[in-house]
């Protein structure tokens, strides 16, 4: 059952982050390979970047062939739609724009909690900090090399509360997890739907009431 339910908040990870990142390309105007390889970075590279750190090589997603090919078929219908409905898609870019954060925090929440539960395969002993930073790193990486290939400064270090979301729902994973419901099936699929959400409704509630952290200097009031 529980490998299951991994394996379900998994594919939802995938389908939502290559949504985001294929929106993301769409409004760069990049071409049906663009949109694709640019999904696929945003869905697996922080991965990439956790595997590194937990000396896991070749990375998981090289072996999982299932969740590549939904990503790729999830950024061709991205595709497709958007071309399909291109008059619809510009003149509703709010809702659009607003379906882009709705599903980018689905992804968030998903990647957050199935990388820390990762890390506790992996190597368990190294507690609490190694699995919540790894759950944070591989759901935020992702997004910081797709900003990176379109030269622009990424989300996470400026927009929305986006890693500390992150890091309260893998927190609350663990401490669920390991503390509370001592490893059972159960109470890895409570604490999962707990961190999921967690970081899920920050990030929607942030997106919404524009709450962001504080910053040193805000230059453009300044200039103003």
């Amino acid at each position: 059952m529980l490998d299951t339910v991994i394996q379900i908040i998994e594919i939802i990870g995938v389908v939502s982050f290559c949504t985001s990142g294929s929106i993301v390309a769409i409004d760069k105007e990049m071409d049906l390979m663009g949109v694709i390889l640019l999904a696929l970075t945003t869905t697996f590279g922080g991965g990439v970047f956790r595997d590194l750190i937990l000396g896991q090589t070749p990375a998981f997603f090289v072996s999982m062939h299932l969740y590549v090919l939904v990503g790729v078929l999830t950024s061709i219908l991205v595709f497709i739609l958007a071309s399909a409905f291109k008059r619809w898609y510009v003149k509703e870019e709010e809702k659009i724009n607003f379906f882009n954060n709705f599903v980018d925090a689905i992804g968030l929440g998903a990647f957050t909690v199935t990388s820390v539960n990762i890390c506790l395969d992996v190597c368990p002993e190294k507690g609490p900090f190694l699995a919540i930073m790894m759950g944070m790193i591989a759901s935020v990486g992702g997004g910081v090399v797709r900003d990176l290939f379109l030269d622009r400064v990424p989300n996470v270090f400026r927009k929305h509360i986006y890693a500390l979301a992150c890091l309260v729902g893998a927190a609350l994973y663990y401490c669920l997890r390991v503390y509370v419901f001592a490893h059972s099936e159960v109470g890895i699929v409570i604490s999962t739907v707990v961190g999921i959400l967690a970081v899920f409704v920050i990030r929607v509630l942030a997106s919404i009431f524009k709450w962001n952290l504080p910053k040193a200097i805000h230059f453009s009031e300044l200039e103003g």
